[in-house]
């Protein structure tokens, strides 16, 4: 227990913490306002600030919470025929993804979560869209790609946000696909960290330091999605998606 307050007592002392505090409100108010947004901002941010294996698992533990609190109302409307082979597919996959997290180098993780967001920046300014149709196969190969991903960074939302976001559906939809895909996933990718050791003292340390935030921030996005007008929802996502693939640059 005195390790876990020294710990906790420790991190208002270090810049670390504020500038994670300063990326996850910016992260909170896109999560409620898009349905997704939180990992691709935090996972560079985190595991530049504290190594992979320290910040990928705090952003695990957040996206989980996050997710669970938006869950119940997205599930009416998102479409579960799509969604549902997606996440079953990413939750096989991550196991895969977290061994990865485990194994590799720390500093070349962090260099290749870094270029992965901003490669992704990229092909968003690219214009590039998915427009084809979504068979079971194709669902099944995207949900394992972002296993893979959530399972080694932290981060599925690439493939999986490019795919759906290309989709003719009205923005509520469109949100709730984001969000039920995220809550599934969410709720297998804590299970590898936890048993590889990673969840530890210092990390839920952080954890508690950030997440009041984090809470606080969704519900304040949550709310704007009621607000903004309807038309501005993708503008709005992709804009703040082709910004934090630009961040990368300063990582």
């Amino acid at each position: 227990m005195s390790q876990f307050l020294d710990a906790f007592f420790a991190l208002p002392g270090t810049w670390q913490l504020w500038a994670a505090l300063f990326a996850t409100a910016i992260a909170g108010l896109m999560r409620g306002y898009a349905g997704f947004g939180t990992a691709i901002i935090l996972a560079p941010v985190y595991s530049a600030l504290w190594e992979p294996r320290a910040g990928v698992p705090v952003l695990l533990i957040l996206e989980l919470v996050i997710s669970l609190q938006l869950l119940p109302r997205a599930f009416k409307d998102a479409d579960r025929r799509v969604i549902l082979p997606l996440g079953g597919a990413a939750c096989l996959a991550t196991p895969i993804g977290t061994f990865v997290l485990l194994s590799a180098d720390p500093e070349l993780l962090r260099r290749f979560i870094g270029g992965f967001v901003l490669v992704f920046g990229f092909l968003l300014m690219s214009g590039w869209r998915y427009h084809g149709s979504r068979p079971l196969p194709l669902n099944l190969a995207i949900g394992t790609s972002a296993g893979l991903l959530k399972g080694a960074t932290g981060m599925s939302g690439p493939p999986v946000i490019l795919y759906l976001l290309s989709g003719p559906e009205e923005a509520r939809q469109h949100r709730a696909n984001l969000i039920l895909f995220f809550g599934l996933i969410a709720i297998v990718s804590v299970l590898g960290p936890t048993l590889g050791g990673l969840m530890t003292l210092d990390v839920l340390a952080k954890v508690l330091w950030i997440l009041p935030l984090q809470i606080l921030c969704v519900r304040i996005g949550a709310s704007l999605f009621h607000v903004i007008p309807v038309r501005l929802y993708k503008p709005f996502a992709l804009a703040v998606l082709v910004a934090s693939g630009s961040f990368a640059l300063l990582i």
